[in-house]
């Protein structure tokens, strides 16, 4: 769900890599050698997902594809030009992702919302991408993920020699179950046909084996027909919000070579808090070739304040490393705004920023703290009512 400025959780992680590291390893299969990386792929679903800056003629081709399938689609429709192709983005944030499930929900009552050729979501994003895809018909069951949910709904605590001794403080069993009972046969049946459009749904997760970032396209995955699609489609959406060391890794199971292989699968923010396309995408000159020039919107959606967010820092080992580990991933964070920014001006795409205001002080006692998240979602609720003021650049 992404790492946000914790003052406790963050030393916390850090302590307990430290003790892990002196326990055994849990069993799993072996991970992918190096030199099979490339080779790796998930059984009975070809091509559903692209590491970032390794697999960009893959990426090229379904990017091409989705072309191809919404042009098919719009002249079924007798429409022969093509329209504003709009992206939308979600970052990470824990349960800072009310704001962004709020602007959303806003947005639709405003009568303004677009339909998103593309959405791409990491961690809390990643909880909110699908609703996201699907439309305005899923904004209620996106409110009350947002609005109604407790910490038990979501995490289980464990013992303190529980969480050294095994792969994370807290079991996400309670959030996986969630996903599971949330995301039906029915809605990935949804998300197949609008592939058959040519919208894409791309979800981030980072796999901890390679330290790679991985863009997993859960629009292909929708429309593979394999048995196992609903099952993958879970599991990734789990990956992409389970924090290391907070919460379990995922374990995917990948083939190369005829050898089964495990894939450990974590928090997409680990690479990258937000994301639209990898920069190594060129839009601007894939398009001029292909004769698929049109305007182009992102919308990018930061569930986190960016103004500076002061704290009195105790004199101890452990407030101060918890302080400069959560200073670094808001840096992070605000990197990846500009990443995002430059690709963007450099391919013509209109580039468009959201994310908490200054002025929201709801007190946070926990995390999932249900009353600070139904303050928030309401901010963002109202604010894109009202006609969101989107920054044209990122803070600075």
């Amino acid at each position: 769900m992404a790492l946000k400025s914790q003052p406790l959780l963050l030393p916390v992680l850090l302590l307990s890599a430290l003790l892990l590291s002196a326990c055994g390893a849990l069993e799993r299969k072996a991970a992918v050698p190096a030199e099979l990386q490339s080779k790796a792929v998930i059984a009975d679903m070809k091509e559903v997902r692209y590491r970032i800056g390794v697999d960009n003629a893959t990426l090229e081709r379904e990017a091409i594809a989705s072309f191809e399938r919404e042009r098919n689609y719009l002249r079924s429709k007798g429409v022969h030009s093509l329209p504003p192709a709009n992206f939308l983005a979600v970052s990470g944030g824990g349960d800072n992702g009310a704001f962004g499930a709020g602007l959303l929900n806003g947005w639709s009552a405003a009568g303004s919302r677009p339909e998103f050729k593309l959405v791409t979501g990491v961690s809390t994003g990643a909880l909110i991408a699908p609703y996201a895809f699907l439309g305005k018909d899923y904004d209620e069951q996106l409110k009350r993920f947002y609005t109604t949910l407790k910490p038990a709904d979501l995490i289980k605590r464990r013992s303190i020699l529980a969480a050294i001794t095994s792969d994370a403080l807290s079991d996400n069993l309670p959030l996986a179950k969630l996903v599971e009972k949330e995301i039906t046969q029915e809605m990935l049946e949804a998300i197949a046909r609008e592939y058959k459009k040519g919208r894409l749904l791309l979800i981030g997760t980072t796999d901890l084996d390679a330290r790679s970032g991985v863009i997993w396209n859960m629009t292909r995955i929708a429309a593979s027909g394999s048995p196992d699609a609903l099952k993958l489609f879970h599991k990734i959406l789990v990956a992409s919000s389970a924090i290391p060391g907070a919460f379990p890794p995922v374990m995917i199971d990948v083939e190369a070579l005829d050898k089964k292989y495990h894939e450990m699968h974590v928090d997409g923010g680990a690479v990258a808090q937000v994301f639209v396309y990898p920069p190594s995408f060129h839009l601007k000159d894939l398009s001029g070739a292909k004769n698929a020039k049109r305007e182009r919107r992102a919308f990018i959606i930061r569930n986190a304040r960016l103004d500076p967010d002061w704290h009195e820092v105790q004199r101890s080992t452990m407030s101060i490393a918890g302080r400069a580990i959560s200073s670094l991933i808001n840096s992070q964070g605000i990197g990846d705004l500009y990443r995002i920014f430059m690709t963007t001006q450099r391919d013509g795409v209109d580039f468009n920023l959201a994310f908490i205001p200054p002025t929201f002080k709801a007190e946070h006692k926990e995390e999932f703290d249900t009353e600070y998240m139904r303050q928030l979602y309401q901010t963002g609720f109202e604010m894109a009512v009202k006609g969101y003021p989107w920054q044209k650049r990122p803070p600075g």
